[in-house]
């Protein structure tokens, strides 16, 4: 059994504001072995993203690393990485040692609902299954909760766990997206589903990112945790037995046809 802290936290564009607030965070994940922050935890979304982005070794990632190693658990956070023209959305993968074990960096970029992601962010190529806590995780980052095609390819990864990290935005019908989604990726790969997205921060921005609805989603659909809109840290169980009882009675990977190589 491995435990997650689902780490809801809002985001401010000041990075350092935003270390304090992963490092009281886990302060809270009392027990957990992984720690799940939200995308885009180093600053809020906005065109100052190309002046904030910082190296992977740069004093926010260290930051993590060195927190990760001292309360002994691993962490998953977003951040943003700079590139040739743009910067890259990066969901960052460190141990209870403080390694960086991988780096994903977002495939679907955020080009809908009025929106442009792909101004100022390069999309990256390679799905990423890491090892973590002991477990294979497949890190998926926001909008790619959108195309099932790429939770398909972290299973055939072998991942053991899906970790969605978002700055989902508030909107008609989009916290009802968000679940369906999440929920729905869960249940068509018989797969622990950890979800964890901004809190709503209306001090400190006025744009409409932050739905919160972190979540735990077991391997048939139901989801376990939820912790609404309000800040929060809760850690919750991942049970292994459960995805070997829902692919018994549910054995839809075995009967998958379309893009299978069955010779």
């Amino acid at each position: 059994m491995t435990r997650i802290a689902l780490c809801q936290i809002p985001v401010s564009p000041d990075p350092a504001v935003n270390l304090t607030r992963v490092r009281e965070a886990l302060a809270r994940a009392e027990g957990a072995d992984l720690a799940i922050f939200p995308e885009a935890t180093l600053t809020r979304y906005g065109r100052r993203i190309t002046e904030l982005a910082e190296p992977l070794d740069g004093p926010f990632v260290s930051g993590l690393a060195e927190a990760a190693r001292r309360h002994g658990l691993a962490v998953i956070a977003g951040v943003f990485e700079p590139g040739e023209d743009r910067v890259h959305n990066t969901a960052v993968a460190i141990d209870a040692g403080g390694d960086i074990k991988a780096a994903y960096r977002k495939i679907h970029l955020f080009d809908s609902f009025g929106a442009k992601e792909s101004e100022l962010v390069a999309p990256g190529a390679e799905p990423t299954v890491v090892e973590l806590a002991g477990l294979r995780v497949g890190l998926v980052t926001c909008y790619d909760i959108r195309f099932p095609e790429l939770t398909r390819a972290l299973v055939d990864r072998g991942a053991e766990l899906f970790a969605v990290i978002a700055a989902w935005g508030s909107g008609p019908l989009k916290e009802d997206h968000w679940v369906t989604l999440v929920r729905a990726r869960a249940l068509e790969n018989t797969m622990w589903t950890a979800a964890v997205g901004q809190a709503p921060n209306p001090a400190e921005s006025t744009d409409g990112f932050g739905v919160g609805r972190s979540m735990l989603v077991d391997p048939l659909g139901v989801v376990r945790a939820d912790l609404g809109t309000s800040p929060g840290v809760q850690v919750v169980r991942l049970e292994p037995e459960a995805t070997v009882s829902a692919r018994a009675t549910l054995p839809c990977l075995e009967h998958r046809v379309l893009g299978v190589n069955r010779s």
